[in-house]
């Protein structure tokens, strides 16, 4: 089965530095989820944007063939760390088409807040 497209874009990130609850589940995050229900591994390209710098990127992500793979952007490090407290939006390319969601984690403080949305897709 193939299903999804080929870009996407996220145009909501942050990375909250604080943090509560045991490391790493309760880590505050932002996740990428993608999945490749297609029959050829996708080749990921993920480009960050900033407003106050050029963008950086691209970070590579290899999701198989009929799997899927939730990416932290917290443990993206290549070429550079995306860094915490700063408003960031992203852009995903693949090869094949994926479906692409977008998690936060914001463990900052005992009650925790969970957002999950579709990303928006375009070709």
């Amino acid at each position: 089965m193939t299903i999804g497209r080929k870009k996407w874009a996220i145009a909501e990130g942050y990375i909250p530095s604080g943090s509560t609850g045991p490391l790493p589940e309760m880590e505050s995050h932002e996740t990428v989820c993608i999945l490749n229900a297609g029959e050829v591994e996708a080749k990921v390209e993920i480009v960050l944007y900033f407003s106050d710098k050029d963008p950086v990127g691209p970070y590579h992500v290899n999701v198989p063939a009929n799997r899927t793979k939730h990416v932290r952007f917290n443990n993206l490090n290549d070429p550079e760390p995306v860094p915490k407290d700063t408003d960031f939006a992203s852009v995903i390319t693949s090869n094949v088409p994926i479906v692409v969601q977008h998690t936060r984690l914001d463990s900052r403080q005992a009650a925790n807040a969970l957002l999950s949305t579709i990303a928006y897709s375009s070709e």
